[in-house]
């Protein structure tokens, strides 16, 4: 994917912003660079079949809309397959469209090499985009009444994954039935395992606190919760608001 026309249309986006002094246009501008963003995928992917890069490009909020927001390739196509469309995934993140997290097959140290590679969820580098493929109507809500709806812990999670990502970290996550839990994110310092809740509203962390209890994940000493309250810490996991993200490899080095 070339760079100049990101470049382009960013700078037209703070000269709309900088021009009306608000945000009216930019969700035009964010359309337009999502539709420019699967013209690329015509001109520039070579040895793999476009339609299928296209079509996990074009479901990416799809599944960021279910509750688990795992990708499932099985269901975007008749017969499709992961071991058939995992080099599409793979080209987009290549290209600086997406990133990938993804589930670990157990909560301990090391991540790399503890995780499927076949479970995984698909994340936007430019949150823009992810509005941007809404529906209409979710588009209008979202930017008239503040209404995030079905997508309120899809955009969250994006933010807070390209923050991590934009920090060094590779993006992993948990989920298991047996016993139910699930996790947004896991980081880690030199000796421990972090887990990472994104809360889109404001409820109790069920678990966040089972891994904080449980004495069999001896590599989880702490966690941190990212949501709309103050910097906090309650003996067992930090609290932090979602603006200081940005922050937390800063302040796991420091701790």
């Amino acid at each position: 994917m070339k760079r100049k026309k990101v470049l382009k249309q960013t700078r037209k986006l703070f000269a709309e912003i900088r021009k009306n002094k608000n945000f009216s246009g930019i969700l035009a501008i964010q359309k337009q660079l999502l539709k420019d963003y699967e013209e690329d995928i015509t001109k520039y992917v070579e040895g793999l079949d476009k339609g299928k890069v296209k079509a996990v490009y074009n479901h990416i909020s799809t599944f960021l809309a279910k509750e688990n927001k795992r990708f499932q390739v099985t269901k975007i196509g008749k017969n499709a397959r992961n071991r058939d469309y995992i080099s599409c995934v793979e080209w987009l993140a290549d290209a600086g469209v997406i990133n990938m997290c993804y589930c670990l097959s157990q909560l301990e140290l090391p991540l790399k090499g503890n995780y499927d590679p076949k479970l995984y969820k698909i994340y936007y580098k430019d949150t823009g985009l992810l509005i941007a493929s809404l529906d209409e109507e979710a588009q209008e809500d979202l930017r008239a009444n503040k209404n995030f709806g079905t997508y309120k812990g899809a955009i969250y999670e994006n933010i807070v994954a390209d923050m991590l990502v934009k920090q060094g970290y590779n993006l992993y996550y948990y989920s298991s039935n047996k016993p139910a839990l699930e996790m947004d994110f896991f980081v880690r310092d030199a000796n421990s395992l972090i887990p990472i809740e994104v809360k889109a509203n404001d409820g109790a962390t069920i678990s966040l606190n089972k891994l904080l209890k449980d004495k069999k994940y001896t590599d989880i000493k702490y966690g941190i919760k990212l949501g709309y309250k103050n910097i906090g810490f309650n003996g067992k996991f930090y609290t932090f608001p979602y603006f200081l993200t940005f922050l937390l490899k800063k302040f796991i080095s420091a701790s």
